[in-house]
């Protein structure tokens, strides 16, 4: 039987490539976006298979009413693909309260509430699956983007948890680690910027490099929605899924990288219990 997929962000990026290989797969996809019009194209196209709907993911309020008409239009969800983000740019000491807070609604507290939207009809049905888009810098972060990867941290601990408590219910919980895509993630009227105060030369430099990056990402966006369909169709899913060489090597450098620092003060951290 084909799916029923609601996926935030759908108007761009991920989210667009995720709906088009939906509906190339014969799925139906209710694309969520704040500007729903983005989508007119796609229903268009495809007028039983895609509907646009216009939603917030940080209105938190709204979300079990779009799922809750979303599960009566079509009588079910069976996969929920939290897309809907943006870049941030700053150093720590730059970045101010409530452009921590507008961050972690986006991508951590929406998602989250969505989740929990979902959920009572995924478990009554004992199967479906849910999609967190992370990224590389869920895994690992450098100077500038420590905003940014405090959400995505935040989401994978969650996800992490979510993946244990679902399993008996046939759930599948799927992790997607992106490195640089070619999305609108790096257009200038979407990334988040804080004030440059000028006293972080590495924060410079990553803001040079996301400022000159968007267009020239290795990434190609249709390729991943390709692997996170086959990793969603697979009989072992992942919970992690990095894409990109470079999402793959930065990744494991990152865990190569923690390993060897527990490893050569492992002695020491074992000793640390009280003496018998």
């Amino acid at each position: 039987m084909n799916k029923v997929w609601l996926v935030t962000g759908a108007s761009s990026g991920f989210g667009r490539a995720v709906t088009q290989a939906a509906v190339a797969a014969g799925d139906v996809v209710v694309g969520a976006a704040r500007r729903p019009e983005a989508l007119d194209d796609l229903v268009a196209a495809h007028p039983d298979q895609v509907e646009a709907l216009r939603l917030d993911v940080t209105d938190t309020v709204a979300i079990e009413a779009a799922v809750r008409d979303v599960v009566a239009r079509h009588g079910r969800i069976d996969v929920l693909v939290n897309n809907a983000g943006r870049t941030h740019v700053g150093a720590v000491e730059e970045t101010t309260d409530a452009e921590l807070r507008d961050l972690f609604d986006l991508h951590f507290f929406g998602p989250a509430a969505l989740v929990r939207a979902v959920l009572p009809y995924l478990r009554e049905r004992r199967s479906g699956a849910i999609v967190q888009m992370s990224s590389m810098g869920g895994q690992m972060s450098f100077a500038g983007f420590g905003a940014y990867s405090a959400t995505k941290f935040a989401l994978e601990g969650l996800s992490e948890a979510l993946a244990d408590e679902v399993r008996e219910y046939g759930i599948k919980v799927l992790i997607v680690e992106p490195g640089a895509f070619r999305t609108s993630l790096f257009e200038a009227d979407r990334a988040g910027v804080s004030s440059d105060t000028g006293v972080y030369a590495r924060v410079g430099e990553t803001r040079g490099s996301v400022a000159g990056g968007q267009g020239s990402q290795p990434g190609d966006p249709a390729k991943a929605a390709a692997m996170i369909l086959a990793a969603l169709e697979a009989a072992d899913t992942p919970l992690r899924l990095p894409l990109g060489d470079d999402g793959v090597s930065a990744v494991l450098a990152h865990l190569d990288q923690v390993r060897d620092d527990v490893m050569a003060w492992e002695k020491q951290t074992r000793a640390t219990g009280h003496d018998a």
